[in-house]
């Protein structure tokens, strides 16, 4: 007998979510693309720049593709001990943030949890295995500046 291999998975694109719970055109998307093929950046965040979107709703569409909690961290207190394993500088600039550790598991908050080369970089930093939680850019930078003052 041969092995068995599991089948890939597709995750629908966020543009697609996006147009399946009627949050934007396909004509607003088609627009995103265009800018994003001349700058770069994710289709998200263009989107909520056009004005076509709020941060929050990006949110709940990478919520459904990636099944991955959210969690309003900008609401929680998070423990000196914790936040000493990413240094304030590495949270304010790839918009991160520590928020529970058991064992050599280390929650953090991000953007974008699909980002694997941030998660590996993080795991690097801290030498835990990380546990990707999602919430907004708004909510991690507030939650930082609450956490780590200048």
């Amino acid at each position: 007998m041969g092995s068995v291999q599991k089948p890939h998975v597709e995750r629908p694109l966020i543009g697609e979510i996006l147009i399946k719970r009627d949050m934007i055109t396909p004509k607003q998307l088609a627009e995103a693309l265009e800018i994003q093929k001349k700058q770069d950046g994710f289709i998200g965040e263009i989107l909520v720049n056009l004005g076509y979107l709020q941060e929050r709703d990006i949110v709940v569409a990478l919520v459904v593709q990636c099944g991955l909690p959210y969690i309003a961290v900008n609401k929680y207190e998070i423990d000196s001990g914790v936040l000493k394993l990413i240094p304030a500088e590495v949270a304010r600039n790839l918009h991160v943030i520590p928020l529970d550790r058991v064992g050599d598991v280390l929650s953090v908050v991000m953007i974008n949890p699909l980002n694997e080369p941030l998660k590996e970089q993080l795991k690097q930093i801290t030498g835990c295995r990380i546990a990707p939680f999602i919430a907004t850019k708004t909510e991690i930078d507030e939650t930082i500046a609450r956490f780590y003052p200048r």
